[in-house]
């Protein structure tokens, strides 16, 4: 193949250099993006020996490929984060959206305010974060309202308002705050943030028992309900450090190609909030990992005092059995890198690091790497040298160098302890992952099979479900939805009004229905379904029967959804004789089944309402004289519903060419008319 001489071409030029490569496909685009400490090794490395199954999908797809030699690990480091975030390669560990984390910031005007954004911005404000999501962010942002009163509005009223009378607001609106006052309001949301909410804690507590011994019941009650709020944001700060640092604590683990990431945040030496992140991965995973972190701090601008990063390693496709077997040997969960709960809680609770256990021997970001104590780290960076890769000690140096703050990679002592809880709780949680696929399996694919068992179907993969919706036979629709392998094919649904039935008639609304949609999928070839359901009995089964069999020659299992007294999925009936089939309530046959009578009642429900709200809307306008069809679009068009028409002035209808005599008679005709959209 010519691309293959391409490429082996490119091969035998590449430089001993690091830099950064970019494969392409076919049509051109750029479908991933890498770094490597050795460009000629790295890139080479793709195009030979055998792979995983992602990795072979990527590599099927490459037909060329760039590349761009830096000077350092660093620059390579950072041009790839550039270049993913430019192109957003398709193979690629994304961080899909840099706004995914919320920061608390501080802005900076003359009247400063406390706001949640998912908006870096150089603008001289102080952000605190990122905050796992934006309900711990809000909760945060809400008790530093009730005990710190920077400015609420947006927009300087004219007068004060509610916050002002309820003590957390200065009203700057109204009089001068000078600006020593912000100073300090900034100051103690800056040491509440950083981890000192204890000292604010404490200083809460001594104003409250000062208010109550002066009589001044009310105040101390609310400095009790801060005291309270603060105990509530805080309460899940459970472990603790001897030191007081910020730290960002990473740990990761891979199986069947997929990564998850934690990231747990420690600030003040309390460890206050976790992230997870789980995602197909296509690359080397050490690589691919080290991507995600430089991506996760191209945009935060409130960086820890230390980064923790887990070594080559610490987070390999171990199963959770294999640690727990470890554990009941000699060796503990210290055998397999792996702290006990007990044994880190103890640990993590020292007074002093040298409690703690051994002395704490850490890979600085220069690159010393101990291995001597660590053979198998050894032997992954021999392995990631020999393939050109970026090596944990060298990610870290290149990562400190960057972001001009310290990054380690412990082996062992209470920091590698860390790691691996940050790790376990990976390799928990993409376990936990896989079993609610499983799980999900079990409930569509896995039920839909079970279905088609008690059925005598060979096989059920394609469910359409139909179902007619009118009131006293006025605006008489049906709606359609398809299951495929027990799952909702959204952008299948179909909706009909129904034009030859007159009457609340279910029989013939149904006889239609069905000969409109299976005429279309013999004239149009679309694919037939394993069974067809329809929303009642007997009646509602015969009538599809008779025009699948006797008018378009289709042999189509049909069943129908029989509904108890409290408008639930009772029984499931099968055939022209309508014969029930026995199903345990409880079985996740009859799960699978209420979800699609459900879903197909919501469907038909909601179109019926929109057909209703516009006839209701037509009529009225129709009946006013002077009002036709283009006059009627013209007005909803313009105003939207009758309740805005309804509420306008004569004026307003003379942008349409509409006088004031045809605007009163309008107005009037509505006044006494309930507006139903």
């Amino acid at each position: 193949m010519d691309y293959m001489d391409n490429i082996r071409n490119k091969l035998a030029l590449l430089p001993d250099l690091p830099g950064c490569y970019l494969m392409k496909n076919q049509e051109g685009t750029i479908i991933y993006v890498g770094k490597a400490k050795v460009l000629k090794n790295r890139v080479r490395s793709y195009f030979t020996g055998s792979h995983n199954g992602k990795t072979q999908r990527l590599v099927a797809n490459i037909v060329d490929f760039e590349y761009i030699v830096t000077s350092s690990n660093m620059e390579a480091l950072i041009l790839e984060c550039n270049l993913i975030k430019k192109h957003m390669p398709r193979y690629n560990v994304l961080l899909k959206d840099d706004k995914t984390f919320p920061y608390l910031k501080i802005t900076n005007e003359a009247h400063p305010r406390l706001e949640v954004t998912r908006r870096v911005l150089k603008d001289k404000a102080k952000y605190f974060g990122p905050y796992p999501n934006s309900y711990a962010a809000q909760q945060t942002k809400k008790l530093l309202d009730r005990m710190y009163p920077l400015r609420k509005c947006g927009v300087m009223p004219k007068e004060v308002c509610l916050y002002y009378h309820m003590g957390q607001c200065l009203a700057p609106c109204e009089k001068e705050v000078p600006k020593s006052a912000y100073e300090e309001i900034i100051q103690n949301i800056s040491s509440f943030l950083g981890g000192g909410h204890d000292a604010v804690k404490k200083d809460l507590q001594k104003k409250m028992q000062e208010a109550a011994e002066e009589l001044y019941f009310e105040r101390a009650k609310e400095l009790r309900d801060q005291i309270q709020h603060i105990d509530a944001v805080m309460e899940k700060q459970k472990i603790n450090t001897a030191d007081t640092k910020d730290r960002d604590v990473f740990g990761y683990a891979v199986d069947k190609g997929w990564m998850c990431v934690q990231i747990l945040y420690m600030r003040q030496g309390k460890m206050i909030q976790r992230h997870s992140s789980a995602f197909p991965f296509y690359g080397e995973a050490y690589s691919d990992f080290m991507s995600y972190v430089t991506q996760y701090y191209s945009d935060n601008p409130a960086l820890p005092q230390e980064i923790l990063l887990p070594d080559m390693a610490s987070a390999g496709m171990l199963p959770p059995e294999a640690g727990s077997a470890a554990g009941q040997g000699s060796g503990g969960p210290e055998a397999v890198g792996m702290p006990s709960g007990q044994a880190l809680m103890a640990a993590l609770g020292a007074e002093d690091e040298s409690e703690a256990g051994e002395e704490l021997r850490e890979v600085e970001a220069a690159g010393q790497v101990l291995a001597a104590d660590e053979a198998v780290q050894g032997q992954a960076e021999q392995e990631a040298a020999a393939e050109g890769t970026v090596d944990a000690a060298g990610g870290a140096a290149a990562l400190q160098e960057w972001l001009g703050i310290k990054v380690l990679v412990p082996q062992r002592g209470l920091k590698k302890q860390m790691i691996g809880m940050a790790c376990q709780n990976s390799r928990v949680a993409l376990n936990e992952k896989f079993r609610l696929i499983e799980r999900d399996e079990e409930r569509t694919s896995g039920a839909a099979s079970s279905l088609g068992q008690s059925l005598g179907l060979d096989s059920l993969n394609r469910i359409e479900a139909f179902d007619n919706s009118n009131i006293q036979g006025a605006n008489p629709v049906s709606a359609m939805v398809v299951f495929i392998d027990g799952k909702p094919a959204r952008k299948e649904y179909r909706k009909y009004k129904v034009r030859t039935v007159q009457g609340p008639d279910d029989y013939e609304t149904m006889r239609e229905v069905i000969r409109r949609r299976y005429e279309r999928v013999l004239k149009e070839n679309l694919p037939q379904p394993d069974l067809i359901v329809v929303d009642g009995g007997k009646g509602q089964i015969s009538s599809a029967i008779d025009i699948l069999q006797n008018e378009l020659g289709l042999f189509i299992p049909v069943c129908g959804l029989v509904k108890d007294d409290k408008h639930r999925t009772a029984q499931l009936l099968v055939g022209d004789s309508a014969e029930p089939v026995s199903l345990a309530r409880d079985s996740q046959e009859f799960y699978l089944l209420q979800r699609i009578q459900d879903e197909v009642h919501r469907f038909a429900i909601t179109f019926h309402r929109e057909q209703r709200g516009k006839s209701m809307v037509t009529s009225k306008l129709d009946s006013i004289p002077g009002i036709g069809d283009k006059r009627r679009k013209l007005l909803l068009k313009h105003f939207g519903s009758l309740k805005k028409i309804k509420e306008a002035s004569i004026e307003d209808f003379k942008v349409l060419s509409i006088g004031e005599k045809l605007a009163g008679q309008i107005l009037e005709a509505l006044k006494d008319e309930e507006p139903s959209i």
